[in-house]
C-alpha cells in the first residue's frame, strides 16, 4: 500500500468528484471513504490505475450519499418542524428500514453508526462527533458494518435498544446539528411508543418532548446560543411540556428505570423550574447519580459536575470535575463556568478560550469566544 500515493492522489480525485457536480465537502466524505476501502483493498489487489480506481469508487459513494440525502429530505418535507401532540401515524418503512440496519450480526455502535449514515443521512463527521472518535475511526468502523452485512440476509431485524440508540442521536443531530432531523426522529419514536409497550421508548419520547419544548429560546434572531439560565421561559411550549411530564410519569410508574427516562427526568425538572434561580438542583443530582450507575457515561459524569456546582457550591463542582480526564469534549467549558462562579475571572477567561479553540460547533464556539471576551474586558477595566 502507497500512502503517499493516496496522499497525493487525494486532491485529485476530490477535483475531478467537483467538475462532475459534487460539492466539496459530499466530495471529501466520498473521498474519505473511497481511500477507506483502498486500504481494505489495495494491499491484495493493487489496481492497474489507482487514480482511475479512486475516482470511480469516490463517484459511487458520493451517489449513495446523494441518493440517501434525497430520501431524507424527501421525508423531512412530510413533517411540521416542531412536533404535533397526540397519537401517532400508521408505521412506515422508515423505522423498519431502522431495525433491519440493526441487524443482529453488528455489534450495536456498527449498527448505530451504519443507520446513522445509511438511513438517518448524517455525514461521517457527524456521527464521529457524536461518538467522539477521529473521523477516519468512524469511516472504518462503517466500512467493516457495511461488509457484514453485504452478504446476510435481513430477515432479523435488530433489536429496541439500538434502535433507540439511533433515535437519540439522529435527534440530538437535528436539535443542535446542521441537519433539521429532530421532527423526525420524535415522529419515529411516537411510532414505536405506539407500536411496542417499552419504558425506555416512553422515556426517549418524554426526553425528546421536553427538549423540543425549549428549542423556540435556544437561540437568538442572529442564531448566538442564549444559556439555559438565560432563556424567556415565556418561550418555551407548555404544550409539549405537559405531554412529555405524562409520557415520563408513566414510564416511570413501572419502576424500571432506564438512562432515557433518568435523562428525561432531569430535562423535567429544569421544565418545571418558572425561573432559574427555583430550578431543584438537589434533584438534579441525584438523577445524575442514577444516570452514572446505569451509564458510566463520562458526558453525564461531566453534566453532573455542573449540577453538584450549582447545587453545593461550585468549589464542590470543581472538585467533581477534578475526577474526569481533561481531554473530555466539553470539559474546558464547565471548568471555566465553575471557575468564573468560584470568583476567579483570569482562570475562567483562558479556559473560555481555550474551549472555543476545541468547539467543533460554529454556535458553540461563538458563545465561548464572547464569554472569553466579556471576561477579558472586565478585568481591563
Amino acid at each position: 500500500m502507497d500512502e503517499a500515493l493516496l496522499r497525493t492522489l487525494t486532491p485529485t480525485v476530490i477535483g475531478i468528484l467537483g467538475r462532475r457536480g459534487a460539492d466539496f465537502a459530499a466530495a471529501e466524505d466520498a473521498v474519505q471513504d473511497a481511500l477507506v476501502e483502498a486500504v481494505r483493498v489495495w494491499p491484495d489487489d493493487p489496481p492497474r490505475d489507482p487514480k482511475g480506481w479512486l475516482v470511480a469508487v469516490a463517484w459511487r459513494r458520493f451517489l449513495d450519499a446523494a441518493r440517501a440525502d434525497t430520501s431524507r429530505r424527501r421525508r423531512e418535507v412530510l413533517v411540521e418542524v416542531e412536533p404535533e401532540p397526540g397519537p401517532a401515524e400508521d408505521v412506515d418503512d422508515t423505522l423498519r428500514l431502522y431495525f433491519l440496519c440493526a441487524h443482529p450480526s453488528l455489534t450495536p455502535a456498527s449498527a448505530v453508526a451504519l443507520t446513522l449514515r445509511a438511513v438517518g443521512g448524517l455525514t461521517t463527521r457527524q456521527i464521529a462527533q457524536a461518538y467522539l472518535v477521529p473521523e477516519a475511526t468512524m469511516a472504518q468502523r462503517i466500512s467493516r458494518a457495511k461488509r457484514t452485512v453485504s452478504g446476510v440476509r435481513f430477515d432479523r431485524p435488530g433489536n429496541v435498544a439500538t434502535v433507540l440508540r439511533v433515535l437519540y442521536l439522529v435527534f440530538n443531530e437535528g436539535y443542535s446539528g446542521d441537519v433539521d432531523l429532530a421532527a423526525e426522529a420524535i415522529r419515529l419514536t411516537r411510532q414505536l411508543a405506539a407500536r411496542i409497550d417499552h419504558e425506555e421508548v416512553a422515556g426517549l419520547l418524554a426526553l425528546m418532548l421536553l427538549h423540543s419544548a425549549r428549542r423556540p429560546a435556544r437561540t437568538r434572531p442572529d442564531g448566538s446560543l442564549v444559556p439555559l439560565a438565560e432563556q424567556d421561559r415565556s418561550l418555551w411550549d407548555t404544550r409539549l411540556i405537559a405531554e412529555g411530564v405524562e409520557v415520563l410519569q408513566a414510564a416511570l410508574a413501572r419502576d424500571r428505570l432506564g438512562e432515557f427516562q433518568a435523562q428525561a427526568a432531569i430535562a423535567a425538572l429544569h421544565a418545571d423550574a418558572r425561573t432559574a434561580e427555583e430550578t431543584d438542583w438537589v434533584q438534579i443530582v441525584e438523577w445524575y447519580d442514577e444516570l452514572v450507575r446505569l451509564t458510566d457515561s463520562p458526558v453525564a459524569r461531566l453534566n453532573r459536575a455542573v449540577a453538584i456546582g450549582e447545587a453545593d457550591g461550585p468549589r464542590v463542582g470543581l472538585a467533581a470535575l477534578a475526577e474526569l480526564d481533561p481531554a473530555l469534549p466539553r470539559h474546558a467549558a464547565v471548568a471555566a463556568y465553575l471557575h468564573e462562579r468560584n470568583g476567579d475571572p483570569v482562570t475562567a477567561a483562558r479556559l473560555y478560550a481555550e474551549a472555543a479553540r476545541k468547539a467543533t460547533d460554529l454556535p458553540e464556539r461563538d458563545h465561548l469566544t464572547r464569554q472569553a471576551a466579556r471576561l477579558n474586558a472586565e478585568l481591563r477595566g
